[in-house]
């Protein structure tokens, strides 16, 4: 029983872990697809300069559907790990499971990511 009670902290903060890698790799290939055309825009509108995605552009730009393809599926198991975070079982008293702060982190990581994604997809 004193093993069991040790290893579920550890596969939680594996979760934890996992959740926000899949979110900011989600998040990193979305800025890729949109940096060709939406990022530059949205920049633009927002009277900063885009010029500097140009580098990133003549890498990504290529790869663009791969990226949202990457993205979707990053954002998307990002989304199931939290979801499952929150109907793991409740942690024994006086352990360790995991920061509080992980949720609105993979949660805000996400909607930028999803956001990047869809427009990425519409103004390319």
């Amino acid at each position: 029983m004193i093993g069991q009670t040790r290893d579920m902290p550890e596969r939680e903060t594996g979760k934890e872990t996992g959740a926000v890698l899949l979110a900011m790799g989600g998040l990193a290939a979305a800025f890729g697809a949109a940096s060709c055309c939406a990022l530059p825009m949205l920049l633009g509108s927002l009277g900063i300069s885009g010029a500097w995605l140009f580098g990133v552009t003549v890498i990504a730009a290529p790869h663009r559907l791969a990226l949202i393809a990457a993205a979707v599926l990053c954002l998307v198991g990002a989304g199931i790990m939290l979801a499952l975070r929150g109907r793991a079982i409740a942690c024994a008293p006086g352990s360790v499971c995991g920061h509080r702060a992980v949720a609105p982190l993979v949660i805000s990581l996400t909607i930028i990511g999803t956001a990047l994604a869809v427009a990425g997809c519409l103004y390319a």
